[in-house]
């Protein structure tokens, strides 16, 4: 081959690497990609456009807690309660699963108590419909491991309801939620207790100022454990911060709006998603 068809070919292949551009790197040519952002693993046809992701469905997170309480149910008397907690939660394409549960210690005047909370596993199915209206519902049961000496601590059933509606960087939303008791009444020459099904409810408004923070304001009213009790009724304050792609963070204040609630109550968790 002559040495001016060798330096041809050369240029020839030279001009050509230099002149393609792909900005998002998925195998097409700026010129020709329709879809010019797309993730690094996504699959894409030749028009640069995605036709099926390679990132994994399967995802978790880890979130540590703890919490502080000022409060009793079951008499007048001042209460501090501090607890911490762990949650997993499992999530695949629309569904998660969650496992929690919390330890306790709860001292006042006359008394003072520590041991495990009830736990909770719960399932949760999540869509979105119109757009921007989301919808997430969930059932799950509540473990019997708050060590009682009466023996009359039994599984509970749980079902709930979470709408939301985005509006820019603005969200509404309410949630309703069931839970079916069925731990057994006390009555004692020293002790009578009667216990009933709960029926929570609550709405707020929440704002995003940020990609990384997310805050919220609530109402909360929810009936009581026990029967002839008034309905427990608060109003909170909740902020979430991202720290990155892995660690993010929560806190919760809440102020009793009725002598059954806690007059104040704070929780702060740390969590890491994978």
């Amino acid at each position: 081959m002559k040495i001016g068809t060798i330096l041809f070919l050369l240029l020839l292949g030279l001009s050509t690497l230099f002149s393609y551009d792909d900005f998002d790197m998925d195998g097409v040519d700026n010129l020709h990609d329709k879809c010019p952002n797309t993730l690094f693993s996504e699959l894409v046809d030749i028009s640069g456009c995605t036709i099926e992701s390679l990132q994994s469905p399967h995802h978790f997170d880890l979130i540590v807690g703890v919490d502080y309480a000022q409060t009793d149910y079951r008499t007048t008397e001042k209460t501090d309660i501090y607890s911490s907690s762990i949650q997993v939660d499992y999530y695949y394409k629309a569904f998660s699963f969650q496992a929690s549960t919390s330890y306790f210690d709860s001292t006042s005047s006359s008394f003072k108590e520590n041991g495990l909370n009830d736990s909770t596993l719960a399932l949760y199915y999540n869509t979105t419909a119109f757009n921007k209206l989301n919808i997430k519902v969930g059932t799950g049961l509540i473990l019997p491991t708050y060590n009682t000496s009466l023996s009359n601590n039994h599984t509970d059933y749980m079902i709930n309801l979470n709408l939301s509606y985005q509006l820019k960087d603005f969200t509404c939303f309410g949630g309703y939620n069931y839970t079916q008791i069925n731990d057994d009444d006390i009555n004692t020459t020293e002790l009578a207790i009667s216990y009933q099904d709960i029926e929570a409810y609550n709405f707020g408004l929440g704002y995003y100022p940020s990609n990384q923070t997310y805050t919220s304001i609530s109402y909360n009213n929810s009936k009581s454990l026990y029967k002839n009790i008034e309905e427990i009724k608060t109003a909170s304050l909740y902020l979430y911060y991202s720290i990155n792609d892995n660690y993010f963070t929560t806190f919760s204040y809440a102020y009793g709006l009725s002598d059954s609630a806690s007059k104040h109550s704070t929780s702060f968790k740390i969590g890491y998603y994978f």
